[in-house]
């Protein structure tokens, strides 16, 4: 998926992303970015730098350009192409300075050379833009392009994106001028434009924060991966405060163990990324988050949203979560439509009526997590009646009902159509629960498959997961990279059936391929009275197969489907065309 990609090496594989960069930058000397990141000193001259670049097709003139090592390449390959184009000096290894030795093209460009240039971007990024984050404790940095912004982070493995976009949407509700960078889109004031990856390179989200501060922008939420702190993507910013949503199994393709991956994403928990912190400790790995973060921290319990819905005593709940008391949590929950309306009360008896028009307990979890963020900061930056103003904001604007883009996007209503991203076992478990209906008659139909070159190790799970939950699953192709997508197809097989037959459950197993037909076939199954999941995938477009990019969107598949077989499926919501 287009979440796992890795770093760059100076040319990505499928074009470079679009280049959003302030207007205004006011130009620093070479010489001082040379001593900030310990490059031997040389005679710089007064060249002067208005821009940074990973990727020589996005340089600009006055850019520096980084030149790092990649996985099958060396960004000093392409120096050439950076200096044509405009770059008026350049970063990079001793591996890259062999490369670059008496090149003519380079001759009177300056070569910094350091151990570890990746490991500098974002210093050499925020230099550049200004976009050192002072934050709340301290004066905004010097320059035009200086982010004096409020900056949100929510990491975790499920519920980022949903919970960036509850943040802006309450943001926007209180009279905040919010930005966003993610999975689906980035928002900087003027348009959306599509992401390539869950978080950009540092980079661009240097350069991005200069935009939106440039363009009156008082605020930002964004995603941050274990990729993006693996990559150094957020090196350089400094969050006001950071969100944790959950840990569950994923990534372990790069990361090897879950060890591994929870200090990755603990990472983001120090005081040189973030001044504070919200971290929800349902699970065992957020309360150790919360015991070890070196920040200050505010913890959040959801809980109680789950025991009804997995079946589970109250009692079994809190014992396997920790006896620990939080700061908030999440209380009263009842059905509303398709979403729930909740209590979120504090330890100190302070509570806020809070809503969401998204299915499943995930949902609240988010909602309460984007509350729970924009009070603290809003209080900690001395804002006056902070809980009613959230309160009335709450009430008048609905924030949290809206459309995010294939997370538990609603596609039809007879029979329910949803689509959403859920790629791993936990996500689809929870997915699954919320979309069962409580009509006796009504069956779950469940479309999905699972990545290629990722963690295998979840594919026999994920299979298990649906095997239990669904009435009828339907196996098929996600992104199969360069694997075989017959032998993926196969690992989450044996799991579903292995389930289906040890445990008896009697459901229905079909493996249909391309994508395409199984969406079809699920919709041919299904009744008005019945649920239809198309999962994994979400709001991506495009399908990866042997290096090529086919065009897929399960939302217009599932809409096509409907349509074929006589149903009539939702407005495509303006977000989405």
């Amino acid at each position: 998926m287009s979440t796992t990609e890795p770093p760059s090496s100076g040319r990505q594989p499928s074009g470079a992303e679009p280049s959003l960069r302030p207007a205004r930058v006011t130009p620093v000397p070479l010489s001082a970015l040379a001593e900030l990141i310990g490059a031997p000193a040389q005679d710089f001259g007064t060249v002067l730098l208005t821009g940074v670049s990973l990727d020589s097709r996005a340089v600009e003139p006055a850019d520096l350009y980084l030149a790092l090592p990649g996985a099958s390449t060396h960004g000093a390959q392409y120096a050439g192409q950076a200096v044509a184009a405009g770059a008026v000096a350049i970063v990079t290894d001793d591996d890259g300075a062999r490369l670059l030795h008496d090149l003519p093209e380079l001759a009177g460009v300056p070569v910094l050379v350091v151990p570890s240039p990746r490991g500098v971007v974002g210093t050499a990024a925020a230099f550049v833009y200004g976009t050192g984050h002072a934050g709340l404790d301290g004066p905004p940095s010097e320059g035009p392009s200086a982010a004096a912004m409020e900056l949100y982070a929510v990491t975790g493995t499920n519920g980022k994106t949903t919970t960036t976009y509850f943040i802006n949407s309450l943001l926007r509700a209180l009279d905040f001028t919010p930005g966003l960078i993610g999975t689906i889109e980035i928002l900087a004031g003027a348009g959306a434009v599509p992401s390539r990856l869950t978080t950009p390179e540092s980079t661009d989200v240097h350069a991005l924060l200069a935009l939106m501060r440039e363009r009156g922008l008082d605020a930002a939420s964004m995603e941050v991966s274990s990729h993006a702190l693996s990559f150094h993507r957020v090196d350089g910013v400094q969050f006001d405060i950071a969100g944790f949503t959950n840990l569950t199994q994923d990534h372990l393709d790069l990361h090897g163990t879950m060890e591994e991956y929870f200090a990755t994403k603990a990472k983001l928990f120090g005081p040189h990324r973030a001044r504070r912190a919200v971290i929800t400790v349902d699970d065992s790995w957020g309360q150790r988050l919360a015991r070890e973060a070196a920040i200050p921290v505010t913890t959040l319990r959801t809980v109680e949203v789950s025991t009804a819905e997995v079946g589970q005593s109250r009692e079994a709940v809190e014992q396997s979560n920790g006896p620990e008391q939080s700061d908030w949590q999440v209380r009263q929950v009842e059905k509303r439509g398709l979403g729930s309306s909740f209590i979120l009360a504090a330890a100190d008896g302070r509570t806020l009526r809070v809503s969401t028009g998204l299915p499943g307990s995930f949902n609240i979890a988010n909602a309460a997590l984007a509350v729970v963020m924009v009070l603290q900061l809003q209080e900690a930056r001395g804002e006056s009646a902070v809980l009613k103003r959230v309160q009335a904001a709450l009430d008048s604007h609905d924030p949290f009902t809206l459309a995010v883009p294939g997370r538990m996007q609603l596609v039809g209503k007879s029979p329910t159509a949803i689509v959403d991203f859920a790629h791993n076992p936990d996500a689809l478990e929870r997915a699954l629960v919320a979309v069962r209906s409580s009509e006796p008659e009504s069956k779950v139909i469940v479309v999905f498959g699972a990545t290629g070159q990722r963690d295998a190790g979840k594919r026999p799970k994920m299979g298990a997961v649906v095997a239990r939950l669904a009435d009828v699953v339907i196996i098929t192709d996600d992104d199969p990279h360069d694997e075989d997508a017959a032998s993926i197809r196969a690992d989450v097989l044996q799991g579903a059936r292995n389930a289906n037959d040890e445990q008896a459950f009697g459901h229905e197993i079909l493996e249909i391929f391309p994508r395409a037909d199984a969406i079809v076939r699920a919709v041919e199954l299904a009744g008005p009275q019945d649920v239809i999941l198309v999962a994994g995938r979400g709001h991506e477009v495009w399908q990866e197969v042997k290096g090529v990019n086919h065009s897929l969107d399960d939302r217009a598949e599932l809409r096509a489907a409907l349509r074929r077989c006589g149903f009539t499926p939702e407005p495509v919501p303006g977000i989405e065309s």
